[in-house]
């Protein structure tokens, strides 16, 4: 038998409501814990990324006497593959786009070219810090009273621009090809144009130019990078780091034609490239650290030319206080 009792259907679903909505706020209760747990976690974690990130890119301050030089004994060993068929390159290929610019530094190449390649050249990490892949050491103590210079090697095909002997943006070039060779040695970073016509042939237009030899009419800018020294003399960049250099260095002060009151950024081009032989970087399949430069070595680059350096830094502070 079955009494119905007369309200007793509100009552129910009263408790039944009340029921749900405190097991409702029991779970928002633990959803809320593990939440907080895991940015714990995550906040330990970026900590731990931080502070490594800090080792590799000593911060420009008063501290920065104090950090210990980060060189080739201390970089991360990368494992490198070569992949010949254009199928499988073309697979490759089909990566996230945070990954590309590690082929491109790689390979010396830009997007337009990387695909004609016959060998493409792979690492088995894309997760490190762009700086890792090139090679030219994080830190030179020898450099930590030059404000800003730019260094250009012929034979990695590579460029690295410091601030106080930090490195801040390396990445690849295609410099001049062996009939139209890379003139070595010091130089300063002259007049700029966002774009402006190749004094070669003026159907090329250069993007981001930043000239180094005014009469000659060379300097580094936007152009196309096949995987091998290709231009006719200039220095041809990556959009991204072209733009960057564009930015980032400093242009002279000029009185007239060709009176030169402050010097731009300095640039020292050096090395030779081994036209008639093998990519420089195909070494790296059997040494990863086979182009690495290291920090002495680079001193001794930069050494004929400091005093000059030095001496129009100052000139240019000079200038710039006057101002």
């Amino acid at each position: 038998m079955i009494y119905i009792i007369p309200g007793a259907g509100n009552s129910i679903r009263h408790d039944i409501f009340l029921c749900l909505f405190m097991n409702l706020r029991l779970l928002c209760a633990l959803a809320c814990i593990v939440l907080f747990a895991q940015c714990n976690g995550w906040q330990q974690n970026n900590k731990t990324v931080a502070t490594h990130r800090s080792e590799m890119h000593p911060p420009d301050t008063q501290q920065q006497a104090a950090v210990q030089t980060v060189d080739t004994a201390t970089r991360v060993t990368i494992v490198y593959r070569a992949i010949t068929s254009k199928d499988s390159i073309r697979h490759a290929l089909k990566y996230f786009s945070s990954q590309l610019p590690v082929l491109f530094a790689v390979n010396r190449v830009d997007s337009a070219h990387i695909v004609s390649l016959d060998t493409l050249i792979m690492p088995d990490k894309f997760d490190l810090d762009i700086l890792q892949y090139s090679p030219f050491p994080t830190d030179v103590p020898a450099l930590r009273d030059v404000h800003k210079i730019l260094l250009f090697s012929y034979p990695a095909e590579y460029f690295a621009a410091y601030e106080n002997g930090r490195l801040v943006r390396s990445g690849p070039t295609s410099m001049g090809r062996k009939k139209d060779t890379t003139a070595t040695g010091l130089f300063y970073c002259n007049w700029k144009a966002e774009e402006t016509k190749s004094t070669f042939n003026d159907e090329w237009d250069l993007k981001w130019n930043f000239n180094i030899q005014n009469k000659e009419g060379i300097g580094f800018h936007q152009y196309a990078l096949p995987g091998y020294p290709a231009s006719h003399s200039c220095l041809r960049l990556l959009d991204t780091d072209a733009r960057y250099l564009y930015n980032w260095a400093g242009q002279w002060v000029i009185k007239g034609t060709d009176n030169i009151q402050v010097y731009g950024t300095p640039v020292i081009v050096f090395g030779a490239y081994p036209f008639g032989s093998q990519k420089p970087w195909r070494r790296l399949l059997n040494e990863p650290h086979a182009l690495d430069i290291d920090a002495a070595s680079l001193q001794e680059t930069v050494a004929p030319y400091l005093s000059d350096i030095m001496n129009k830094q100052q000139k240019r502070q000079s200038g710039t206080a006057k101002k």
